[in-house]
């Protein structure tokens, strides 16, 4: 009986011996031939210049791909676009030159001993793919627990996509900042001939011979620096990936990763003292579902790997949004339009509702507390208006308003609306034929009903504190519910609660030399809060002049005065301002009480502003120069992206450090990134409350400003010619 399950084991062991002995034969054939032709090729060439070195790699790269791979048939890169262990998309430890699709995200987990990774992906624009990574060590103690987990951030861009002939050609930098513990730059070149896709590559730091030094503040990208270094020290790598079907694909892969050489590995002397049993890895993948993979894979001729991951495309709703059309009570039928009218915007999401009947024209003025999108509360109100507007009427004029100053007026004809209605006209030929505008300041003199003077919210509420001494993964979680009153025009009495049932965050850490965000854990350590309590006057003049000014608890942290003036240019594509505030800040624990005896009695911000639309690609790029609340001048880049509604968001800032004494905050710069989601996402139905994520260092001070209620910029937000225009193109596309 032994004998015969042995005899088995051994037929069914045979086709997979023999088929791993050719790959390996194949692929070290190829790759110890490419990689001693690079070495021959560089060393009558001790120093050679950057233009020269990048051909030397991306020729024979191309020229081998278009040779070995050619095939007439175009290809997307899908269905290839799966995570390797680390996030970025590839096969199992090598990236190749495919990219996400673009506006969609992923997050994943994925292990393959001694390491464990936590990864997400997100890709803006096309081509154009960003990974962020933590990674942990399994079996491996550390004193610092701020060292037990390592966190990068990954580029891909592919620069040339496949095409008929030729295959997709990407670059990527992996771990181009701080500790650098896993950094690689490389060029990846990837070629369909369905059902396979061909992948090689050529990378330095992990893919090569030496391991790269930390870099800390800035970004450390050799290709480009030392193209000749880069070029010596690179190493080729490449794969195949086998999809018969779009739910299951098999992959082999060469890996030149030299694990006992990457010193600088934490994991290299415990696990890594000699060579690993094999440079080749083998894997499967199975999509049961088109939004989630799971992966299975055998590595280093030794480890059994798992990686498992979900992707979405973004602004897609987690359930269709429907809003039930509005039902008219029999009863009401024989009321005056006007009064029918202010009954189905009320009932349908507006407030602060004018009605008014003059000559041959219709004006309406509402409040849109419901729409995420302008151009949604607009549509819903022609729908609702076009049966009950009273024979005579051949003009409309729509203002919307937000606490009462007029934010947009829409005039267009009766005609064309009902043609609109009818299909007759297509909604850029009505808005064309329309008349939009955002610079009106007066609305009809008319008096308003179903005011709405109080308002309330509530939210979930998520902040992750990461990669503190006394642990990596400090968080709290609850609710973050606000209630306030609109006195007059304009003006905002505003108190918000913040309630964490759920935190354990605490740091070991002091404060540091300007503690400006440094002390901020005294602060969120605390699981019921008071927010903010403020009043908060916006006012908009002639020529789209804004102003604001905001007094009194402004934020957990600081209280009092900060100022803004904005105005929109150009059709609202550039956005110019100044802004600023004189602050103390608030004694962590008591609501009510402002801290004596601090670093400084006040802090004093000033800023220069802009803001810069890019409609075409759904960009806005931030410009905030001037002086930061430590004393700190310098300049803040955020670019935004906007994607249905969700908007993600990337700021890195330079400032002036030498006020800092500490070795912490000098030459630090800021940065971080954030999400905003609208929970029309979630809910099923319109909204325009948001959710907001931010991750950012919490244990520096520079580069730092207060938390605003709100911003002139994003209270003019979409809100501009240049924009309403788009957002009409995407509801209604």
């Amino acid at each position: 009986m032994q004998a015969s399950r042995y005899s088995v084991y051994a037929i069914l062991r045979t086709p997979y011996s023999l088929l791993r002995t050719v790959f390996r034969t194949v692929f070290r054939a190829v790759f110890s031939f490419l990689h001693t032709a690079y070495r021959i090729l560089l060393t009558p060439f001790p120093v050679l210049p950057s233009a020269y070195c990048l051909l030397l790699t991306v020729f024979p790269l191309l020229l081998t791909a278009y040779c070995l791979l050619l095939t007439p048939v175009r290809a997307s890169d899908k269905p290839f676009i799966s995570p390797t262990n680390w996030g970025g998309t590839g096969l199992i430890e090598i990236p190749t030159a495919r990219v996400m699709q673009e506006n969609s995200v992923r997050a994943g987990f994925g292990q393959a001993d001694p390491y464990r990774y936590y990864y997400g992906a997100v890709s803006p624009l096309k081509g154009l793919e960003f990974n962020l990574r933590i990674t942990e060590f399994i079996d491996i103690e550390f004193e610092d627990q701020s060292t037990a987990k390592d966190k990068a951030f990954d580029v891909k861009y592919q620069f040339l996509p496949e095409g008929k002939y030729t295959p997709a050609f990407a670059i990527g930098f992996n771990d181009p900042h701080g500790t650098r513990l896993y950094p690689s730059q490389y060029i990846a070149a990837s070629k369909q001939i369905y059902p396979f896709d061909f992948t090689i590559g050529f990378g330095n730091g992990r893919f090569g011979d030496e391991p790269l030094p930390e870099q800390g503040e800035g970004f450390k990208l050799e290709i480009f620096s030392d193209t000749g270094d880069w070029l010596r020290d690179s190493n080729f790598f490449g794969g195949i990936q086998f999809a018969p079907s779009e739910k299951f694909a098999m992959m082999v892969e060469y890996s030149p990763i030299k694990f006992d050489e990457q010193t600088r590995d934490p994991a290299q002397k415990e696990h890594f003292r000699d060579p690993v049993s094999s440079q080749f890895n083998f894997g499967i993948r199975y999509k049961p579902v088109e939004w989630f993979e799971v992966d299975l894979s055998y590595q280093r001729g030794e480890e059994i790997g798992v990686n498992a991951s979900l992707a979405f495309d973004i602004g897609n709703p987690l359930l269709p949004i429907y809003d039930p059309p509005y039902r008219e009570d029999p009863a009401f039928t024989l009321d005056p339009a006007a009064a029918r009218i202010e009954r189905a915007l009320y009932a349908s999401g507006f407030s602060d509702i004018g009605v008014l009947m003059e000559d041959d024209a219709l004006w309406i003025q509402a409040q849109n507390d419901k729409y995420y999108f302008d151009a949604t509360a607009i549509d819903t109100i022609l729908r609702l208006i076009i049966d009950r507007v009273p024979p005579g009427v051949e003009k409309i004029h729509i203002i919307l308003t937000e606490n009462g100053i007029p934010q947009i007026a829409f005039h267009t004809g009766r005609a064309d609306v009902v043609d609109f209605q009818d299909n007759r006209l297509s909604v850029n030929e009505l808005y064309h034929l329309a008349d939009v505008k955002t610079d009106t300041t007066r609305g009809p003199d008319v008096q308003t009903t179903y005011s709405k003077r109080l308002f309330y919210g509530l939210k979930p509420s998520f902040e992750t504190f990461l990669n503190d001494p006394s642990g990596f993964f400090k968080y709290r979680l609850g609710l973050s519910g606000w209630t306030g009153y609109n006195p007059w025009k304009g003006a905002t009495l505003i108190s918000s609660v913040e309630g964490y049932p759920v935190n354990n965050i605490s740091t070991s850490n002091e404060p540091l030399s300007i503690p400006v965000r440094s002390d901020i854990v005294l602060y969120k350590k605390e699981d019921v809060a008071l927010g903010r309590l403020l009043i908060d006057q916006i006012y908009k003049a002639d020529h789209e002049i804004y102003g604001k000014l905001s007094a009194g608890l402004l934020e957990i942290e600081y209280a009092g005065v900060d100022a803004e003036v904005a105005k929109p240019v150009l059709s609202g594509r550039v956005l110019l301002g100044l802004s600023g505030s004189i602050v103390k800040k608030r004694e962590a624990g008591q609501p009510f009480k402002l801290k004596r005896d601090d670093v400084k009695d006040y802090y004093t911000t000033a800023f220069f502003n802009t803001r810069v639309n890019v409609p075409e690609m759904d960009i806005a790029v931030d410009l905030k120069a001037g002086r930061f609340l430590a004393g700190d001048p310098g300049v803040r880049f955020t670019v935004s992206k906007f994607i249905n509604g969700i908007i993600l968001t990337a700021w890195y800032s330079i400032t002036d450090t030498s006020d800092f004494t500490d070795s912490y905050n000098d030459g630090y710069n800021d940065k971080g990134i954030s999400v905003s989601i609208p929970l029309r996402m979630l809910l099923g139905g319109d909204s325009k409350t948001v959710f907001h994520y931010s991750l950012s260092p919490w244990t520096r001070d520079t580069g730092q400003d207060i938390d605003h209620y709100s911003t002139l910029f994003d209270f003019i937000g979409r809100k501009v010619n240049i924009l309403i225009d788009k957002d009409v193109q995407m509801i209604y596309r």
